[in-house]
């Protein structure tokens, strides 16, 4: 058990004033529900994230749809992501989720040139879809659900609700299995059309599944976690704990 998943003390921590710390106040239904849409939102990029995920695969698929030039398309496609990046970072932005875009497209816009179709563009996001719907849907199988670790750190709750918060263990593995059984039905949609229809068919799909499933999967989150008991800050608990060890240490060296 790491120092950030521990047992809170059963009394108050003292302060350097030897008088007991005030425990925090307990956080209101609505207040829970505020910081969980907060958190949500960071967590995926908000609006100007999801364009930032959109836009290279749009104008692939528009550039393709009207004169069939892989090459033009998928260069199109990589200098809006590489462009992307360039403008967060000039404006000093978070570059997270732009990053992860870029380096996404990158894959694709490879695939493309290398096997000269459409299809090679869109194939390195679907494996990489899938593969997300199989590992949430695992995790939420086996106690131990992804959301639950990806959320952890934005709540600065860590990995405290696998053993101390047993509410938000069960809300985390609601949510991974949602966003598990959401990510497989797409797929399940897409791939066949993969093999057997037509690519530029198959590109607009893409395009029109891209953002419903990923807002459905956000809603269910939302609706789990807002009911369920509000995160434990652990960093909070190790701040408090290491200036209660400082006051000891210095309440010792003056009594000494």
């Amino acid at each position: 058990m790491t120092s950030f998943d521990k047992p809170a003390s059963p009394t108050p921590t003292p302060n350097p004033t030897g008088t007991p710390a005030a425990a925090p106040p307990e956080q209101a239904p609505d207040d829970v529900r505020a910081v969980t849409q907060a958190a949500l939102f960071d967590a995926f990029g908000g609006i100007r994230g999801t364009v930032e995920t959109m836009l290279p695969g749009l104008l692939f698929v528009m550039i393709y749809t009207f004169n069939k030039d892989v090459t033009m398309s998928a260069i199109a496609a990589g200098a809006v992501a590489v462009l992307l990046v360039v403008v967060r970072l000039a404006r000093k932005d978070t570059v997270k989720h732009a990053f992860s875009g870029v380096f996404g497209v990158g894959v694709g816009v490879a695939f493309a040139l290398f096997t000269g179709t459409a299809k090679g563009f869109y194939l390195p996001g679907m494996i990489y879809g899938a593969g997300l719907g199989v590992a949430f849907t695992l995790s939420a199988l086996v106690g131990f659900p992804l959301l639950g670790v990806v959320l952890g750190p934005v709540f600065r709750e860590n990995l405290s609700w696998r053993t101390r918060n047993p509410g938000r263990k069960k809300a985390y593995t609601k949510a991974s299995l949602a966003w598990g059984l959401i990510f497989l039905a797409k797929y399940a949609i897409l791939f066949p059309l993969y093999f057997w229809g037509d690519d530029t068919q198959l590109g607009w799909l893409l395009v029109a599944l891209k953002l419903p499933p990923m807002v459905l999967a956000v809603y269910f989150t939302w609706v789990f976690l807002a009911k369920a008991p509000p995160p434990i800050d652990v960093i909070a608990e190790y701040e408090a704990e290491e200036a209660a060890q400082k006051a000891r240490e210095a309440a010792r060296r003056g009594g000494a």
